[in-house]
């Protein structure tokens, strides 16, 4: 198994790396640090300059990798990659596919609130795109104790009722048989209504929705993982996330909307707003094959 750190020498891609770091060595998968260089096009003209620019750049990005490398741990497989593109979306695309990646882990947008994802032009890009789950980490990741070395303590799947809901309940079982840790099924059936909002008997609904769940992951996980649910239910999307509690050191996963291509992300209403108010790590899973 491989996880791709999309990096930067910047505090976004830092928060990559130490998030990376801790799931590679959860998962006992390699790391890819991927630096994409966006080199200019030549051009009939362009003289030794141009040449000695680009190789300046390049020289730069290959530094930035070197400095990441030498703070993964003794233990944790990894390599790195420059990888030349027009976009950095577009190179980490291209070399999740090339590298066989199964996740995708890159920071929030920089200006983005302390221990908040906010999705900026790369991650929007990737979460309507990819063919891979998507780890984005919250602002301010690498500052936490224990960023890096901290055991995940929980994986919680944020599951509804509608179309793919099977697909990302068979991923979190993965994950969680993967890493070894709790699982955690959040249901949202009171929140699969277009508004957003919950019904007078959504609380009911939710609750059955859950022991169903229940009973179908803990089937198929091994008795040594503990399997527990929790009912998502309050007026809106944003108050549901904080009336739920949830642990600094857990995983939450996401699924993609209905609308999504078969093996493609594309992030939907429901989520993108559980996006914003997590204030944990979070996979957006691409939809099922159909």
């Amino acid at each position: 198994m491989r996880f791709i750190v999309g990096y930067t020498s910047t505090p976004t891609g830092r928060d990559a790396l130490a998030l990376g770091i801790r799931l590679a060595r959860a998962a006992r998968a390699q790391l890819d640090l991927v630096l994409v260089v966006n080199l200019p096009e030549r051009e009939a003209g362009d003289g030794p300059a141009d040449d000695e620019y680009s190789r300046k750049l390049r020289a730069t990005a290959q530094q930035w990798l070197d400095d990441a490398a030498r703070s993964i741990p003794a233990g944790v497989e990894f390599a790195t990659h420059l990888v030349d593109a027009e976009s950095f979306a577009e190179g980490l695309l291209d070399a999740a596919r090339d590298l066989g990646a199964r996740f995708l882990v890159i920071g929030a947008a920089h200006g983005g609130l302390l221990g908040r994802i906010a999705a900026g032009s790369v991650a929007g890009a990737l979460l309507h795109s990819a063919e891979v789950p998507v780890v984005l980490a919250p602002a301010g990741w690498a500052t936490r104790p224990s960023a890096v070395d901290e055991p995940i303590s929980r994986i919680s799947c944020a599951i509804g009722a509608r179309v793919g809901a099977a697909h990302l309940l068979d991923e979190a079982l993965g994950v969680a048989r993967r890493v070894g840790a709790p699982l955690r099924l959040v249901s949202l059936v009171g929140l699969d209504q277009e508004d957003g909002t919950a019904r007078p008997d959504a609380l009911e609904a939710g609750r059955r929705h859950a022991e169903t769940l229940l009973q179908a992951a803990t089937e198929q996980l091994p008795s040594d993982i503990e399997v527990s649910t929790d009912v998502a239910v309050a007026g809106g999307v944003e108050a549901a996330v904080a009336a739920i509690d949830w642990d600094p050191a857990e995983v939450v996963l996401l699924g993609s909307s209905r609308l999504a291509s078969p093996r493609r992300l594309f992030l939907g209403s429901t989520a993108a707003q559980m996006l914003r108010e997590l204030p944990v790590p979070v996979v957006v899973v691409p939809s099922a094959a159909r």
